[in-house]
């Protein structure tokens, strides 16, 4: 019946046979008055109030007990209609201009046309339930998408030239297998690649997304040199489509992840099908951008081949400004070390859990990896042998027990390639430790950071061989008490951050985070 009611432009008359012997318009004049159902029905739909939302378009001249307003409200395709009974018969009235006018003049048509059409894009383009962050993230992913479609053009189009084809004078075999080579060295190059970083997928996702995406760029530029070096093609060849291959794989990694954090009513599948058309319609913009380009300077051959390294510059940077924009507009529900850590400091500081959208905002991309540079850094793995323990961290593994599932204590700098690394604090866990083990004890972790800020004696006592007893006596007093403190706040804890949408099932931990100690009783 639905089909058949939104068939008409203005509205539709049904005709219904009742079975009761006595008339239904005495019934509805013997009604009180009509319910005043305008507001919660707006409420209900999101629908802004428009002119004619408190008239019944269609019968002006009716008397007001003589026409009931249905509390049903039809919303389709940018059409506001409502269901009114008028007499003996059914009508679904249009709620935006007048059901039985046709005196709109064209302006209105063509603002409804305008409004309808706005709607039909949107709803071919965007999912139906998708955060308010969605189509931000939309926005820039056009941007970036049309003018690397764009730029892959041009990059095609220079290696067509610098490997001959067109030319009398080619080698089409020759050609071939340098472009065979060129592939399969880049494919196998990727299957290394996604082999080696595979849980930094999750754990650094923004970060490795927008550092592939600057290779692939890189990439892009190394193709255009091509025709200037066509000696060293398949060289340049290869370097290029080893990076775009290793792009690829970061973007097929890491898609689905993107997806998932859209996907607000598990509407996953929706969200990757609507974002392929997305994709395939942005490349085609940029592929007449591409032709459009080739058109203006087909007549000037000189031109025409300076003109990728003339818009090389720009087209790159404005993918990568487009990238990295629609990056920030990700906010990943899921747990990392470093999501957790935020959501940790936040909540011993301030005394609440930040929201997806905020921890996002302070993550950031961090491309030039600039985290980590504070005092008393937190991480989770295991001793470093290769550089010297502190006592207090000998102690601290002394006293473990079979109950405890981790445990914290100190690093001391060490020198690791290049740089030095600074003292820390180091969450080690054990075999068999759950999500509520690694919240607990990074929490408690973040506790004692906050102590140790307020004192100057422990910058001196991770470095010394000879530790006093005070200083043991106010290192143990110190963890017993900051573990005190993690067990009371956890539970509250836990049930702000599932309230909030986060993840808590599983913390996705980097490999030398995954590392765990076995407890041995002797």
């Amino acid at each position: 019946m639905q089909s058949t009611l939104n068939a008409a432009i203005n509205y539709h008359q049904l005709n219904f046979q009742w079975k009761s012997q006595k008339p239904i318009s005495r019934k509805f004049k013997t009604s009180p008055k009509i319910l005043p159902l305008t507001n919660s029905l707006r409420t209900s739909i999101n629908y802004e109030p428009e002119e004619g939302l408190d008239k019944v378009p269609g019968s002006p001249g009716s008397e007001p007990n003589s026409v009931l307003r249905l509390p049903v409200v039809i919303r389709q395709s940018g059409r506001v209609s409502r269901y009114i009974y008028e007499g003996n018969s059914l009508k679904l009235v249009s709620l935006d201009g007048g059901a039985g006018s046709f005196s709109l003049d064209f302006e209105d048509a063509f603002r409804k046309l305008v409004r309808v059409s706005g709607f039909g894009i949107k709803d071919f383009f965007i999912p139906k339930q998708v955060p308010e962050n969605y189509m931000g993230y939309v926005k820039w992913k056009f941007l970036h998408r049309v003018f690397s479609s764009a730029l892959q053009v041009l990059a095609t189009q220079a290696m067509f030239r610098a490997i001959g084809i067109g030319y009398s004078r080619s080698l089409p075999s020759a050609a071939a297998l340098n472009w065979v080579l060129k592939d399969g060295l880049g494919r196998l190059s990727r299957c290394i690649y996604t082999a080696s970083l595979a849980s930094a997928f999750d754990t650094n996702l923004k970060r490795v997304r927008f550092t592939t995406s600057v290779l692939f760029s890189l990439s892009i530029g190394i193709e255009l040199l091509t025709p200037t070096f066509p000696q060293y093609f398949l060289l340049l060849a290869t370097l290029a489509n080893i990076a775009k291959q290793i792009s690829l794989a970061c973007y097929l990694a890491t898609g689905s992840a993107v997806h998932r954090s859209f996907a607000i009513a598990d509407n996953i599948g929706e969200v990757s099908a609507k974002a392929q058309i997305q994709t395939v319609s942005f490349d085609n913009l940029g592929l007449m951008l591409a032709a459009l380009l080739n058109m203006l300077f087909k007549n000037n051959q000189r031109l025409l081949a300076g003109l990728p390294f003339f818009v090389y510059p720009i087209f790159s940077a404005i993918d990568l400004f487009g990238i990295y924009q629609g990056l920030q507009h990700v906010h990943l529900q899921t747990l990392t070390k470093d999501r957790l850590e935020i959501i940790l400091n936040s909540w011993i500081d301030f005394g609440h859990v930040p929201s997806p959208a905020e921890v996002s905002k302070e993550e950031g991309i961090d491309f030039l990896w600039t985290k980590n540079n504070e005092l008393w850094p937190i991480r989770i793995g295991c001793l470093n042998t290769n550089s010297e323990i502190p006592k207090l961290s000998m102690m601290a593994m002394q006293s473990l027990t079979s109950e405890d599932y981790y445990f914290v204590c100190m690093e001391s700098s060490c020198r690791e390639w290049t740089r030095i690394k600074p003292r820390g604090i180091l969450l080690c866990l054990r075999e068999g430790s759950g999500t509520a083990d690694v919240i607990m004890g990074l929490l408690q972790a973040c506790y004692i950071r906050k102590a140790l800020l307020f004192s100057s004696m422990w910058e001196t006592a991770v470095e010394d061989k000879d530790v006093s007893d005070l200083v043991f006596k106010e290192w143990f007093k110190l963890i017993d008490d900051s573990k005190q403190s993690a067990k009371r706040d956890l539970s509250t804890l836990n049930d702000q951050m599932g309230s909030l949408g986060w993840a808590l099932k599983h913390i996705l931990l980097s490999t030398e985070e995954q590392a765990r100690y076995s407890f041995v009783d002797d």
